[in-house]
């Protein structure tokens, strides 16, 4: 085996993202850094984060929810750019479903480093995951099951509330619409939870609902893992990140906002063993919540694709693409990497982080990060500078200190 490639050696390299969000962009912005190349970007519209980008080119669609519209300018891009190798990525559940759906169509033209149709549709249901990985000894908060669009009654949830409810497929619930929708809701008794029961089933969700314990403990407890699974089934890229801060907006409740990167071995050994026991392929991003009781570890969700806060393990010196490049477009056997550099990543000011994080020990690691100048925000690249890039990252800032201001108030109870 070798050690990732920095060349391209000969090929005419050429990425396209679906989507619009930080995450294409930080994708986007890896493979600038590994190749100097630009991507294309498929999407609905040039949002934010990749608007007025130098390394970025568009392509937009009338309706960027449209599946068929999006696979048809896939297909067309391929068409103009025949002399290309290209490599399509996406990091959105709902969006690695279109492309698993329409491999057939794709892989003609593009590689398409993902898992297959079946194991996608397993392990993205969060209810199934938790199954996996009690046949794998792999800690899960306690889970019940409620379906939805097959007269099931109502499941008996034996579990001490506060409790969590979410969709067991985000992918089921991208386009369910009804007053209070949350990507996560925090059950603080049993009528609340027969309410969401009625809101669901009177939105007409077809999908099935998790109910799970409520692991305790803050933000910090929680932690991050990216793998990338060769199309040999070897694990060739692990990174963990220690959560510091995440969002709490209720469409982003759960996004890490700051994090640092460290090794841990204990919980990659068993992000590593589910892999390989799924038969996985491709880059895979899990949930992981140290329970403050125990100091276990316990596995939350696996997203079947590479996180949106990918840039985290290009800035802890591990570029993601260089690993896929290598194995899809070079076809070469990369010696396995586990990352243990430690790097502050963060989409807030660092002094709002600071805000947030009370143990000393956890606040002495962060200015001491920030001090030897070790931290990352994927939007600010100096290869891509312009006044317009600036002021929307500027913007993007103080956009996060007005949302923690108001979904979490312990910013204006500090004199923020």
């Amino acid at each position: 085996m070798t050690q990732p490639s920095d060349g391209l050696r000969g090929v005419s390299l050429q990425p396209v993202i679906l989507g619009a969000d930080i995450g294409v962009y930080a994708l986007a912005r890896s493979f600038h850094e590994a190749y100097g190349v630009t991507s294309i970007v498929v999407a609905g519209a040039a949002l934010g984060p990749v608007a007025h980008s130098r390394i970025v080119e568009h392509e937009i669609v009338g309706d960027g929810h449209d599946a068929r519209q999006l696979v048809d300018r896939l297909l067309a891009v391929a068409q103009r750019l025949p002399d290309r190798r290209l490599v399509l990525m996406a990091n959105s559940d709902w969006l690695v479903r279109v492309v698993v759906e329409h491999r057939t169509e794709l892989e003609p033209y593009y590689v398409v480093p993902f898992l297959s149709a079946d194991l996608l549709a397993r392990i993205s249901d969060k209810a199934t995951f938790a199954e996996i990985c009690a046949d794998l000894d792999i800690s899960v908060p306690r889970t019940f099951v409620q379906t939805f669009g097959d007269g099931s009654p109502d499941v008996v949830v034996d579990l001490e509330y506060p409790l969590i409810a979410k969709a067991a497929s985000s992918a089921d619930y991208q386009d369910v619409e009804f007053a209070g929708k949350k990507k996560v809701f925090e059950i603080a008794t049993p009528d609340e939870l027969v309410w969401l029961w009625g809101a669901l089933r009177e939105a007409g969700y077809q999908g099935r609902f998790v109910v799970q314990e409520l692991v305790p403990g803050d933000d910090t407890q929680m932690r991050s893992v990216t793998a990338y699974v060769d199309s040999r089934g070897v694990t060739t890229l692990l990174c963990s990140a220690h959560v510091l801060l995440e969002e709490h907006t209720p469409s982003g409740l759960g996004n890490p906002a700051a994090m640092f990167t460290y090794r841990d071995d204990e919980m990659l050994a068993q992000a590593a063993r589910f892999l390989e026991a799924t038969g996985y392929r491709g880059f895979a991003n899990f949930d992981v919540k140290v329970d403050p009781r125990t100091g276990q570890f316990r596995f939350f969700e696996v997203n079947p694709r590479i996180g949106r806060n990918n840039y985290y393990v290009t800035a802890a010196g591990a570029n993601p693409m260089r690993f896929v490049v290598d194995d899809h477009v070079h076809g070469l056997a990369v010696e396995p990497v586990v990352v243990d550099t430690s790097v502050l990543y963060a989409v807030v000011p660092h002094r709002l982080l600071l805000r947030y994080v009370l143990d000393p020990a956890l606040a002495a690691r962060v200015r001491g990060l920030i001090r030897a100048k070790k931290t990352a925000h994927p939007l600010r690249y100096r290869a891509d500078r312009s006044p317009r890039r600036r002021a929307y990252v500027l913007a993007a800032l103080v956009n996060q200190v007005r949302k923690f201001r108001r979904w979490y108030p312990a910013v204006t109870e500090t004199g923020f």
